[in-house]
């Protein structure tokens, strides 16, 4: 597996905040089997309350995030993941996760075809110009 210098990123889905770039490291989340992806998430980046089809685990590789549970955003109350940090993101578990004034680099883990789901279709950053996502 490559380190974090050494791993590839590419422009993340649509349904990601734009300018949240990911590197596939090891196999496709969309297909069955483990895979490993890495996301880079932009300081005062919002990723809005979700689910995912599958259980997972995501890691903080650098700097700090905040995550809440819950399907309504409440940035109020939440939990700073820092560097080293381990979540269990099981499945259909409701969350969001927000950086404040510097950007965070996750690592995602589990077995595919994992997906996001949005608790409100109306935050997929897809449909609208700006905001968070």
């Amino acid at each position: 597996m490559p380190d974090g210098a050494s791993a590839s990123y590419e422009p993340g889905p649509p349904n990601l905040p734009k300018g949240t770039p990911l590197s596939q490291v090891a196999s496709d989340l969309s297909k069955p089997g483990l895979f490993v992806l890495r996301v880079k998430v932009p300081a005062g980046t919002v990723i809005a309350p979700q689910t995912h089809s599958k259980p997972g685990t995501l890691t903080i590789l650098s700097a700090s995030i905040s995550q809440a549970h819950g399907r309504t955003l409440d940035t109020t109350n939440g939990t700073v993941l820092k560097t080293g940090d381990f979540v269990d993101l099981l499945e259909d578990m409701s969350h969001s996760l927000w950086t404040t004034d510097e950007p965070a680099e996750l690592q995602v883990s589990g077995s595919g075809p994992f997906r996001r789901n949005l608790i409100n279709p109306a935050d997929d950053s897809s449909r609208r110009a700006g905001g968070p996502g």
